[in-house]
């Protein structure tokens, strides 16, 4: 008697988070219903009801030997899920529904969410790296300093978004004092004063904004950013750097690779792990870990340079903005300087 046996089916579970980003989830469900090869996959889905429930959802189904938990939301909920899929079998898949979307976007995995669910019918799987930041597990960045800041800011804004954002940088940059760092890595001591300090696993902080061009998720080493005080003046040329990967080409910028960063400043502070803003004590250390988790990638991603986005193209305009009014500003100064060595010579006669 011959017997014939099938290939078993993966079992893949989507945890949404229903009020993440700034898209709505409603329709999500009967998409994954339409488009996921149910040939290759048997599926749940399960919502999240409060801060940390993702966490608990996942964990739970690697303890149950599910294949895939995919992670549909921001990245605080794709930071939620991989947390609890570290140093397992269980691989991670993302649907990105953010504001910012960074890990998603490092992974060349495209907005729309039919074609990311074309994605995960391919089941393309690699071993990556993840970081930790006191404990705390991260998969795109972390860091103190200014992006600490903002990361708190931003979270208490309310309203979400890439507008919301710039809204924040521009108010606070101007009055944010920075702070003095005393970094050790595998070559020494280094004493920097710097607007923020950040380690970075994935190239960007999300919304094309290339925090660390060169960083890669494969490669056993953090991408270590140092940016020196800068003022209004530079800011503008920071900014294009920033959307046009080259940031890391800026003389404003330290740069370097280490698999291990211990951080003191002078008291406890912020620090965040994939935009989620923590207190911390004023000892950090920040570490990675290679190979330390499966995440489902795209096969087929874009080499290529994507076209500019919203919050590129706002900020592109709002500097602009600063940039003439910096010019005017140039132009006024020089009148009150004529007007007052004019003033000054006639009250010598």
């Amino acid at each position: 008697m011959l017997t014939i046996i099938g290939t078993m089916k993966k079992k893949i579970i989507f945890i949404l988070n229903p009020i993440s980003g700034t898209v709505s989830k409603a329709g999500i469900p009967k998409l994954i219903e339409e488009r996921l090869d149910k040939e290759t996959f048997d599926y749940d889905i399960a919502e999240t009801e409060y801060a940390g429930h993702a966490t608990e959802l996942a964990k739970k189904a690697a303890e149950k030997g599910v294949d895939i938990v995919v992670a549909i939301g921001g990245d605080g909920t794709v930071n939620e899920v991989g947390r609890a899929l570290i140093n397992t079998e269980t691989a991670m898949a993302i649907l990105p529904c953010g504001s910012g979307n960074g890990l998603a976007r490092h992974l060349r995995l495209p907005m729309n969410l039919k074609k990311c669910i074309d994605i995960i019918n391919m089941c393309d799987i690699h071993s990556l790296d993840y970081g930790i930041i006191n404990q705390h597990p991260f998969f795109c960045t972390c860091g103190m300093g200014f992006d600490a800041f903002i990361s708190m800011k931003f979270a208490n804004a309310g309203k979400r978004g890439p507008i919301t954002y710039v809204q924040q940088v521009l108010e606070e940059g101007v009055k944010y004092v920075p702070e003095t760092y005393e970094i050790e890595d595998e070559d020494g001591i280094q004493h920097y004063k710097a607007f923020l300090v950040s380690a970075a696993n994935a190239s960007q902080y999300g919304n094309n904004a290339y925090i660390a061009p060169q960083a890669s998720m494969s490669d056993g080493l953090l991408d270590i950013i140092i940016m020196e005080p800068f003022d209004i003046i530079d800011a503008p040329q920071v900014a294009i750097e920033l959307f046009n990967k080259t940031l890391d080409k800026n003389l404003k910028i330290k740069t370097f690779k280490a698999k291990h960063l211990h951080i003191h400043r002078k008291q406890a502070g912020l620090i965040h792990f994939d935009g989620d803003p923590v207190i911390s004590d004023a000892d950090v250390d920040i570490s990675i870990v290679p190979k330390g988790i499966h995440i489902l990638v795209n096969p087929n991603g874009d080499r290529g340079d994507r076209q500019p986005n919203i919050l590129q193209t706002a900020f592109s305009e709002i500097f602009f903005n600063i940039d003439l009014m910096k010019q005017d500003f140039i132009k006024q100064s020089r009148k009150v300087q004529a007007i007052n060595k004019n003033l000054l010579r006639k009250l010598n006669i």
